[in-house]
Protein backbone atom coordinates (compact mmCIF):
# COMPACT_ATOMS: atom_id res chain seq x y z
CA UNK A 1 0.00 0.00 0.00
CA UNK A 2 1.06 3.75 -0.38
CA UNK A 3 0.31 6.41 1.20
CA UNK A 4 -1.19 9.84 -0.69
CA UNK A 5 -1.70 13.27 1.12
CA UNK A 6 -3.35 15.95 -1.29
CA UNK A 7 -2.77 19.72 -1.03
CA UNK A 8 -3.23 22.77 -2.43
CA UNK A 9 -6.56 23.45 -2.75
CA UNK A 10 -8.64 26.18 -2.00
CA UNK A 11 -11.50 28.91 -2.61
CA UNK A 12 -10.66 30.56 -6.76
CA UNK A 13 -12.52 32.58 -8.74
CA UNK A 14 -13.86 31.37 -12.19
CA UNK A 15 -11.06 31.61 -14.66
CA UNK A 16 -8.23 30.93 -12.00
CA UNK A 17 -5.82 28.22 -11.31
CA UNK A 18 -4.68 26.01 -8.61
CA UNK A 19 -2.08 23.21 -8.86
CA UNK A 20 -3.22 20.47 -6.44
CA UNK A 21 0.11 18.21 -4.90
CA UNK A 22 -0.19 14.47 -3.79
CA UNK A 23 2.52 13.37 -1.97
CA UNK A 24 3.36 9.70 -1.73
CA UNK A 25 5.07 7.37 1.20
CA UNK A 26 4.79 3.59 1.53
CA UNK A 27 5.12 1.19 -1.24
CA UNK A 28 7.82 2.56 -4.17
CA UNK A 29 6.12 5.25 -6.34
CA UNK A 30 7.32 4.17 -9.52
CA UNK A 31 5.61 1.04 -8.75
CA UNK A 32 2.25 2.71 -9.55
CA UNK A 33 0.56 4.71 -11.76
CA UNK A 34 -1.56 7.75 -10.54
CA UNK A 35 -4.87 9.28 -10.71
CA UNK A 36 -6.68 12.18 -10.05
CA UNK A 37 -10.48 11.93 -9.69
CA UNK A 38 -13.54 14.35 -8.26
CA UNK A 39 -16.27 13.78 -6.18
CA UNK A 40 -19.20 17.19 -6.12
CA UNK A 41 -21.52 16.88 -3.24
CA UNK A 42 -24.35 15.11 -3.94
CA UNK A 43 -22.66 13.23 -7.03
CA UNK A 44 -20.76 9.94 -7.60
CA UNK A 45 -16.79 10.18 -8.01
CA UNK A 46 -15.58 10.76 -11.38
CA UNK A 47 -12.29 10.15 -13.20
CA UNK A 48 -10.00 13.23 -13.64
CA UNK A 49 -7.01 12.44 -15.35
CA UNK A 50 -4.38 9.48 -14.84
CA UNK A 51 -0.37 9.17 -15.85
CA UNK A 52 1.67 6.08 -15.98
CA UNK A 53 4.43 5.34 -13.46
CA UNK A 54 7.20 6.96 -16.18
CA UNK A 55 5.26 10.43 -16.89
CA UNK A 56 5.20 9.67 -20.56
CA UNK A 57 1.53 8.78 -21.25
CA UNK A 58 -1.06 10.77 -19.51
CA UNK A 59 -5.59 10.28 -20.06
CA UNK A 60 -8.23 12.92 -19.12
CA UNK A 61 -11.94 12.74 -19.28
CA UNK A 62 -13.16 14.86 -21.52
CA UNK A 63 -13.59 17.94 -19.44
CA UNK A 64 -10.69 18.30 -18.15
CA UNK A 65 -9.14 18.10 -21.46
CA UNK A 66 -7.14 21.42 -22.35
CA UNK A 67 -7.60 22.75 -18.92
CA UNK A 68 -5.62 20.35 -16.74
CA UNK A 69 -2.30 19.03 -16.45
CA UNK A 70 -1.02 15.76 -14.98
CA UNK A 71 1.98 15.20 -14.16
CA UNK A 72 4.46 13.27 -12.25
CA UNK A 73 8.36 13.70 -10.58
CA UNK A 74 9.06 10.46 -9.34
CA UNK A 75 12.43 11.75 -7.59
CA UNK A 76 9.85 13.38 -5.04
CA UNK A 77 7.05 10.91 -5.00
CA UNK A 78 4.44 13.79 -5.67
CA UNK A 79 2.14 13.39 -8.35
CA UNK A 80 0.36 17.11 -9.78
CA UNK A 81 -2.83 18.25 -11.19
CA UNK A 82 -2.44 21.73 -12.95
CA UNK A 83 -6.23 23.10 -13.21
CA UNK A 84 -6.78 26.29 -15.29
CA UNK A 85 -9.60 28.56 -16.49
CA UNK A 86 -11.44 26.80 -13.77
CA UNK A 87 -15.29 27.08 -13.73
CA UNK A 88 -17.60 26.74 -10.66
CA UNK A 89 -18.67 23.13 -11.68
CA UNK A 90 -15.13 21.99 -11.25
CA UNK A 91 -15.91 22.95 -7.82
CA UNK A 92 -15.80 19.17 -5.91
CA UNK A 93 -13.52 17.39 -3.36
CA UNK A 94 -10.24 16.17 -5.42
CA UNK A 95 -8.61 12.95 -4.64
CA UNK A 96 -5.72 11.26 -5.70
CA UNK A 97 -5.14 7.31 -5.87
CA UNK A 98 -2.31 4.91 -6.82
CA UNK A 99 -2.78 1.96 -8.81
CA UNK A 100 -0.52 -0.80 -8.93
CA UNK A 101 -1.17 -1.62 -12.84
CA UNK A 102 1.62 1.18 -13.23
CA UNK A 103 1.51 1.34 -17.22
CA UNK A 104 -2.33 1.30 -16.95
CA UNK A 105 -4.34 4.13 -18.06
CA UNK A 106 -7.33 3.16 -16.22
CA UNK A 107 -9.99 5.34 -15.46
CA UNK A 108 -12.56 3.68 -13.11
CA UNK A 109 -11.95 4.22 -9.31
CA UNK A 110 -12.19 0.81 -8.91
CA UNK A 111 -8.52 0.10 -10.79
CA UNK A 112 -7.19 1.70 -7.74
CA UNK A 113 -6.18 0.44 -4.01
CA UNK A 114 -4.97 3.40 -2.05
CA UNK A 115 -7.09 6.88 -1.91
CA UNK A 116 -5.74 10.23 -0.16
CA UNK A 117 -8.40 12.22 1.79
CA UNK A 118 -8.96 14.80 -0.40
CA UNK A 119 -8.72 18.23 -1.07
CA UNK A 120 -11.97 20.90 -1.62
CA UNK A 121 -11.50 22.57 -4.24
CA UNK A 122 -14.51 25.83 -4.69
CA UNK A 123 -14.37 27.54 -7.64
CA UNK A 124 -16.88 31.12 -7.28
CA UNK A 125 -18.78 32.61 -10.51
Amino acid sequence: QVQLVESGGGLVQAGGSLRLSCAASGRTFTQNAMGWFRQALGKEREFVATITWSGLSTYYKDFAKGRFTISRDNSKNTVYLQMNSLKPEDTAVYYCAANSRRSNLDTSYSAYSSWGQGTPVTVSS
